[in-house]
């Protein structure tokens, strides 16, 4: 049996067994981007404004929905994500900034971002350093940090059992997404391209276009971040887009999230 037949009777015995191995294409699509859209929200609302930089909080029940979002779909312990972005804040664009493009390179930074990060996530002093404050209860100990790549994987069993091989088509580009665009475009093209609303010791830009605001929700509006980094929003001048402050609201509204600061989630 050649590798070409073991493969097309692998497909097919996973699509055999998958819930929806059918739908359009435009669907599974449609459906990944929408799945990346959930993990760059928690992204922003809970291991950034809540977890970095404090300036909002949620209900246990939110919070834990994120975490375990998160864990499923991007590996990431919450202390180191936490340290290795405070440690960018503390020397940002000098030489221990963990992933300037000043330092290293626009390209560097832009492809090889993910590189960068997991340097400095396992630099045992960046992370007792900067990443003080984070969950350290008995799931994270025991699961979500010791366990980290086990949530890929679930992710990936699901995605088969229910799209298959189009699911695994779509893992690929979830486990894509948050290397990308954190890592590699706002850590990149966000220090390297784009407008400065405000004039910060630093290279941090804002993406022009709405679109990247969009795909990021809101993250692309990294100078504005940048000029008071504990604002709950980052948008600030009329057209500038920041749907993790729209989400945050929302979850206000029914109860489920605080503005630590109220004067600086009104900026």
């Amino acid at each position: 049996m050649s590798t070409f037949d073991l493969l097309g009777g692998t497909a097919r015995w996973i699509n055999a067994h998958a819930l929806w191995p059918d739908l359009p294409v435009w669907a599974y699509a449609l459906l990944a981007l929408a799945d990346t859209h959930v993990t760059t929200a928690c992204v922003t609302l809970y291991l950034h404004r809540c977890q970095t930089h404090r300036s909002i909080s949620f209900s246990p029940a939110v919070e834990h929905v994120m975490r375990f979002w998160l864990w499923v779909r991007t590996a990431m312990p919450t202390r180191e994500w936490v340290a290795v972005h405070r440690c960018h804040h503390a020397h940002v664009d000098g030489p221990d900034d963990p992933h300037s493009p000043i330092v290293y390179g626009i390209w560097r930074v832009l492809f090889m971002g993910t590189s960068l990060y997991h340097k400095a996530a396992h630099n045992e002093r960046i992370v007792e350093q900067y990443g003080k404050g984070t969950p350290d209860d008995l799931l994270e100990r025991s699961l979500y940090a010791r366990l980290s790549l086990l949530g890929p994987v679930i992710t990936l069993v699901t995605n088969g059992l229910l799209f298959g091989v189009w699911g695994l088509a779509m893992w690929l580009a979830e486990m894509a997404w948050i290397p990308f665009f954190a890592a590699g475009v706002i850590n990149g093209l966000g220090h390297w391209w784009g407008y400065r609303n405000f004039d910060t010791p630093d290279e941090s830009r804002n993406l022009p276009g709405k679109y990247w605001s969009i795909l990021t929700c809101g993250e692309a509006l990294h100078n504005n971040h940048h000029h008071v980094q504990n604002s709950v929003r980052f948008a600030v001048n009329p057209g500038e887009l920041d749907p993790g402050y729209w989400y945050f609201r929302a979850l206000r509204a029914v109860g489920l999230a605080r503005a630590r600061q109220e004067s600086v989630a009104a900026v």
